[in-house]
């Protein structure tokens, strides 16, 4: 299974969505900073899941229609950040949809997910993770999960490794850094948290129009899971 997560900078890069899909054979597309209303219904061989419609900047995820047959899409507020409250309201940071293989009949959730920004504390993103693992469950007690997305952690990432595997997630960070804009907050912001899945790689793709660069994630079904 292959799957991209990119935050698309309030939507600039939305114009690298269609390539994204087709040159990387990828299963799934996992959206942040989208503008709801300009996202067509299909990339290539990807149809829209569905968006959150609570955010100015949203959420969305794409799937490979010949791989998957989507079951259900919601989206989930989380525990606001002073950011949210004042600056930019954003009432929605996850989305997930619960997926059917084609071709083995295998279930799992598959989430795109967007933490508070810097000026919250990396506690408060540690409640949005835990808490967004918790409704990605809801959807499917026991079901392979993968969730991936701008999770806004650059700094002591160990400390969020140890707290994932005590939650009984893997955290898999890309080969190279996502973000590079600023000489301060340069890091990995872009990663994935999985239940049940062997996660094969994390691959940071060539940047675009964004801020952040796309990355790839290759998974396979956990054995006896």
């Amino acid at each position: 299974m292959r799957v991209i997560s990119y935050n698309l900078r309030k939507h600039k890069a939305s114009g690298e969505l269609l390539a994204l899909a087709r040159n990387f054979a990828v299963d799934a597309l996992c959206l942040q900073e989208v503008d709801a209303g300009d996202l067509p219904e299909a990339l290539g061989p990807l149809r829209l899941a569905d968006t959150t419609k609570g955010n100015r900047l949203g959420l969305a995820i794409y799937y490979r229609t010949s791989r998957f047959t989507a079951v259900d899409t919601q989206s989930f507020a989380l525990k606001k950040s002073v950011h949210d409250r004042v600056l930019a309201p954003a009432h929605e940071r996850l989305i997930g949809t619960r997926v059917v293989d084609n071709d083995t009949g295998q279930e799992l959730v598959i989430g795109s997910f967007h933490a508070a920004p810097l000026t919250a504390s990396n506690s408060l993103r540690r409640k949005q993770i835990h808490a967004a693992h918790a409704e990605l469950l809801s959807m499917g007690s026991g079901l392979m999960t993968l969730m991936v997305g701008d999770f806004n952690y650059p700094f002591f990432t160990k400390n969020l490794h140890a707290h994932m595997k005590n939650s009984g997630y893997a955290l898999s960070l890309s080969n190279h850094r996502t973000y590079t804009r600023y000489k301060v907050f340069r890091g990995h912001f872009d990663f994935a948290t999985s239940l049940g899945l062997d996660i094969a790689s994390v691959e940071t793709l060539p940047r675009g129009k964004s801020d952040h660069l796309p990355i790839l994630v290759s998974a396979e079904y956990g054995k006896g899971y």
